[in-house]
């Protein structure tokens, strides 16, 4: 049997040279895993363009709301809330997708630390492998998504607000990039320790897939009364504007967060059901495939989720624009389209956002569960089987979130536009258009993983 990688017995720790032998440094070791795999190098694709994705669209939106700043008329404030509040419907699904990212390839990751950590590595060594990896990955990704806010530059420059493109005003400082990038790599390094203390702390239980703690009621029941007080914030009568615009804002953060929160539960609940009427071997392995890891099936649909909570705003304002008669002359001319051309920015963004997040974390799910999918192909079940379980494991899931985050901001935008406006034929035709193509987008993204089911497959027999 080999050496451990440290004798618990060494007084000097794992890093100090013993017996004229070399000490293990973590780098190196996040250098021997970080090597390709039965899946190629796509495990370590994966999280960076989803990271790439992230870099290069918070850049944008940033430059976008803040050049807002620049004008300082009566309307200017008006303006920089609605920036305001595209970012924060824009910012929040964005960062759900980075902390996906940095988790996309955790199985694999987690088994062979989980080896080292049974082979005698101590949890200081592993926490650095795995955060030298995951900022690794999530640095090179941010590189390249400053390059694509770059690309990207020359077109949104030509988007048009009050009557003149945004122009030079786009182009943010050097150290607002900069930001941007340590808190992308940041946001990787602090979802890779959250994500290492399963390790650590079991890591046997990794190693024979222990069963996922259940996600607990409490979820919905926080989630409601978080719901419940953003809509008797938005209710309430204000004598400041400035309480009034941080209270709407703060309503509509809130119901984004939330949604992260009651997620899972309402996956896991789905799933508990779907296990008990299940009657055919498909509908069987969707809903343990469910069950397997509840947080897992809500990050493969959060992408919409975020969506369709954005697609209820943005019916409305369509709705709330359309047919108002303005002014002929000033500033005020452009406010209704003006509107109109950010809501359809956010909702583009949006789908931009949930076609990066379908296939990659589909492709990353497969992945995961490559030793599953090779043993039920050694078992005789056809692979046509198979995709009809991943499709079920993903649509149904789809539809009770996409339904449930539009419910949610619904409630929250009643108080501000009322019925008419939300139920409103054009604000109806928007959100069931958005609906529509964001479950068609998630269903592509489930077709073009089909190759990397055949590769898992294939690299198994």
């Amino acid at each position: 049997m080999s050496a451990p990688l440290a004798s618990p017995a060494s007084p000097a720790g794992p890093d100090v040279p013993r017996g004229g032998s070399t000490a293990v440094v973590p780098w190196k070791l996040a250098w021997l895993l970080s090597r390709p795999g039965k899946s190629g190098g796509t495990t370590a694709l994966l999280p960076m363009v989803a990271f790439g994705l992230v870099t290069a669209l918070l850049l944008t939106v940033l430059a976008g709301a803040l050049s807002f700043l620049r004008w300082r008329d009566e309307l200017a404030f008006l303006y920089q809330l609605l920036a305001v509040l595209a970012l924060i419907l824009l910012v929040f699904p964005l960062l759900t997708l980075g902390g996906s990212a940095a988790r996309l390839s955790a199985r694999r990751r987690d088994d062979r630390l989980a080896t080292l950590r049974l082979l005698g590595a101590t949890p200081a060594m592993v926490a650095g492998i795995t955060i030298i990896e995951s900022t690794a990955l999530a640095a090179a990704g941010a590189v390249a998504g400053v390059a694509g806010y770059l690309v990207l530059g020359p077109a949104v420059q030509l988007i048009p607000f009050r009557g003149e493109p945004i122009g030079g005003a786009y182009w943010l400082h050097p150290l607002a990039v900069l930001g941007v990038l340590a808190g992308v790599v940041l946001l990787a390094a602090i979802s890779a320790a959250v994500g290492l203390r399963k390790v650590v702390i079991s890591p046997l239980g990794v190693r024979t897939r222990q069963a996922p703690a259940t996600m607990h009621w409490l979820r919905a029941l926080v989630a409601a009364a978080v719901v419940l007080a953003g809509f008797i914030a938005m209710n309430a009568g204000y004598a400041s504007t400035a309480v009034a615009v941080a209270c709407v804002l703060g309503a509509f953060a809130a119901g984004l967060a939330v949604l992260n929160l009651v997620g899972p539960w309402a996956v896991a609940v789905m799933g508990r059901r779907q296990l008990r009427k299940a009657a055919t071997a498909e509908k069987l392995l969707a809903a343990r495939s469910i069950l397997e890891s509840p947080k897992a099936a809500w990050r493969q649909v959060s992408g919409l989720a975020m969506t369709s909570f954005v697609a209820v705003f943005g019916g409305t304002g369509v709705a709330m624009t359309d047919g108002v008669p303005g002014p002929v002359s000033g500033p005020e001319q452009f406010l209704s389209g003006d509107i109109r051309t950010g809501i359809l920015i956010t909702i583009v963004v949006s789908f931009v956002m949930v076609a990066c997040s379908a296939g990659v974390n589909q492709a990353a799910a497969v992945l995961d569960r490559a030793d599953l999918y090779t043993s039920l192909d050694h078992l005789g079940m056809p692979r046509k089987t198979m995709d009809a379980a991943r499709t079920r494991a993903v649509m149904l899931p789809l539809l009770l979130v996409s339904l449930g985050s539009a419910a949610v901001s619904f409630v929250l935008i009643f108080p501000l536009a009322g019925m008419a406006l939300v139920l409103a034929p054009l604000s109806i035709l928007t959100i069931a258009g958005c609906l529509g193509a964001g479950i068609l987008v998630v269903w592509a993204g489930l077709r073009t993983t089909r190759p990397v089911l055949g590769k898992v497959l294939a690299a198994g027999r």
